[in-house]
This record gives structure tokens, sequence and C-alpha cells, in this order.
């Protein structure tokens, strides 16, 4: 995530800052960037390929970022105070890139001031934060709240979700899950007070921990493609890498359990990048895998039924398996002599997904997007409690009524 978007700058009203020339088309969607971190940076470069969409104004209270802001994006005024983005009436909509404590205020005032807002995710690091969250945007109909929920958008994940709904797996039996990379997450700079604020993610008053910062995206494909939300959660957490003095845990360990009896195994860690990221579920007909941007794989039991299509489909070999590719562009990528690992180069990314679909609403809404503040107030009370699952290493029920506002 982003960096801090907070300071007591004055504000400066709408007039002077239209002083500057106005990039890009009058008729585009003027964004604001609201922390330009990381993931500010990563969102920023990618509106720069969303037809329809400008950035016309960087907020982050970290000096050298604003200074990265003006070599990135020269024709975006930048701000210290991201209410100075809010006081614009050009300014349609925010991204809030900020770290996730910092959500709350900033999304709440953007709502406030008419903008329409995408926040990253989690949605918040507290159920007060989430609760408030979802409640100013349900009150708001009239304008478009998406959470960056990005996988939801994806056209491959989508596709998928059909395929599995449609009882391909057959009677789901267990699922797992894992998030690998051997990083530290901690975070240098010679100012001590910039440290802190850059190694929010290892505090444990500030984090939702690995589950939430790290996990999130692939939890939240978990219990969409398998229809029901957790109700319970086995968390055990160890620092096993990074002895550094940090708090919190370096490797996970999580076991969901489903009201159908279904129980999800997921792990996650800094100390290690074997086999990166995916997801397995398996049953009595099938199994799919979930790989990186949404590439999936079909592995049939040997008494499951033809289902017809799949003697014409790609099939990959995995070590002693073989999965039917279930990629749109399978073909495509045989005529292009490409690995079923690579990245195909005619396909966008997750994120640029999501951000056509929030531009997309601009144009033809405004109608709840794929991940809307329901969908992001289920995601971030599943990582809220299984963190402090993790934290106390033990078994927590997830109350339904975390999972709403009524």
């Amino acid at each position: 995530m982003g960096s801090a978007a907070l300071s007591g700058a004055g504000l400066v009203r709408a007039a002077n800052i239209k002083t500057r020339p106005w990039p890009g088309n009058r008729d585009d969607v003027h964004c604001g960037i609201i922390g330009y971190g990381p993931q500010g940076r990563e969102i920023t470069a990618t509106l720069a390929r969303v037809p329809g969409a400008t950035v016309s104004a960087i907020c982050d209270t970290y000096a050298p970022m604003l200074r990265r802001a003006q070599r990135d994006v020269p024709e975006a005024t930048r701000h210290e105070d991201y209410r100075e983005i809010l006081d614009n009436p050009d300014i349609q909509a925010v991204i809030v890139a900020t770290p996730t404590h910092l959500h709350r205020d900033i999304v709440l005032d953007a709502l406030e001031a008419g903008k329409n807002v995408y926040c990253e995710a989690p949605m918040a690091s507290s159920i007060d934060d989430a609760k408030a969250i979802a409640r100013a945007a349900r009150d708001v109909p009239e304008q478009i709240f998406q959470v960056g929920q990005i996988y939801r958008s994806n056209p491959q994940h989508r596709s998928v979700f059909q395929f599995m709904r449609s009882g391909a797996i057959g009677k789901p039996a267990m699922a797992r899950g894992q998030w690998h990379a051997k990083e530290s997450w901690r975070r240098a700079s010679p100012n001590a007070e910039r440290v802190r604020e850059l190694n929010w993610r290892l505090d444990p008053e500030l984090t939702t921990g690995l589950i939430g910062e790290a996990a999130l995206l692939q939890m939240d494909v978990a219990y969409w493609v398998l229809g029901e939300l957790p109700a319970r959660v086995q968390g055990f957490g160890q620092i096993m890498g990074w002895n550094d003095g940090r708090e919190i845990a370096d490797t996970i360990q999580t076991i969901f359990e489903f009201p159908s009896g279904l129980h999800l195994i997921f792990d996650a860690t800094l100390v290690s990048s074997y086999e990166e990221a995916y997801e397995v579920y398996m049953g009595s007909e099938s199994t799919i895998v979930f790989r990186d941007r949404g590439k999936a794989w079909m592995f049939k039991e040997v008494d499951s039924l033809m289902l017809g299509w799949e003697v014409y489909a790609r099939k990959d070999r995995f070590y002693k398996e073989t999965g039917i590719a279930l990629l749109a562009n399978a073909t495509q990528l045989d005529a292009q002599n490409l690995d079923p690992t690579e990245d195909d180069p005619n396909v966008e990314t997750p994120m640029w997904y999501a951000m056509q679909e929030f531009m997309d609403n601009h144009a033809f809404g405004p109608y709840p997007p794929a991940a809307n503040w329901e969908r992001g107030l289920e995601a971030a009370a599943v990582a809220i409690t299984a963190n402090q699952a993790i934290v106390e290493g033990t078994a927590k029920e997830i109350d339904p009524l975390l999972y709403t506002l009524d």
C-alpha cells in the first residue's frame, strides 16, 4: 500500500488548483491518487493504459514521493493534504492507496465530498472502521464505491467461477492455498519517523498481518467460488526467518471451516518463495487449480463423466497429472508457442480489469461493482478475525453479524 496521506497543510481552493494545465481529455474521468507508495504507483501506471482515465492529482505526505510523482506524471497536480484533491470539483474519482489503517477518514471524507471512490483492499484494519466505510458507501448509492478485490473483475477468474458453479468439480471436499514470497517487509529510511510510517505492516496495532495484507485476494476468491463464507478459523503464527525484533509472524497457517463442513487450509510465509501462490479446490469429479493471474487447470477423476469439450481442450502435464487448461486464450498461447505458465502478452493484469470496471461504471452507472462495499466488508471481517486467531494461536468463530450492517 502507499504511504500516509494526512497533513496539516491548508486547503487550496479549486480555482487555484486549476491554474496548472489540465491533463488529458476533458471527457475523461479525472482521478486523484491518494498515497503514492508502491500500490499507488502501480495503480497510476495502470490507469495510464485504461481508456477514459486521466490521473490529474496525486497526494502523499512524504516529499520524495511527490518529487517522484512529478517525474512520473508531470501534468498532475501534487498535494500533501488529500483534502485539496477533494476540494477540486473537477476531480470526479479518488483512489485510496494509503496504508490500510488510514482508509477510514479518507474514504468518509471523499464520499462526503461527492467523489466516486476506489479503496484498496483490505477495506480497513478494524471491524469498526470497515463498518463505518460500508455504511457510508451504502448511504450514497448514487456514488460509485469499489474495493480493490481485483480478481472479482478479472475475466479469467469470472470464467472459471462460472465453470465451478456449474458443478464441474462435483461435490466439494476440501481446499487449500498458499502465498509464499521471500521478503522481509521491513523497509529502511534515514528518518526515524519515516521508518515507523513505512513499517506499519509490522506494527501489531495497525496491521492485518500476512492473511490480510498479502493473502486477502486469494481468500476472497476462495469463498467466492465456494459460495459460502467461513464460520470459524483456527490460526497459527511464528517468526521463523526474520528475527529482527518484529512481533508480527513471518509464517502463518490457518484452517477455515465453512458451514457446509468443508475446510480450507491456507498458509503464507515471508521466509520461502517456493511455489509462490495458488489455490486448489478438490471435489468428487475433479480438482481445479488457480495460479498467477487466474490461470487455471482442471484435473479430472478417472471415474468422472466426460463433458465433451475437454477432448479438444489444451492439456498440460504436471508431474504425474494431466491438467485441462481452463483458459479462454489457451489456443492462442499454443499458436504463439508460449509455455502455459508464461504471461500472455495479449491479456491485461487483474488490476487493469478492476480499473476498467471502475471507469466503465462512470460511463454507464452507477451500478454495484463486482467488489462493492458488501464484498469489502466480508473480506475485512475474514481477514481481521483470522489475523486475531493467528496472533492468539487459537480458534475463533466468525460472527455472521460481522459480515453485515444489519
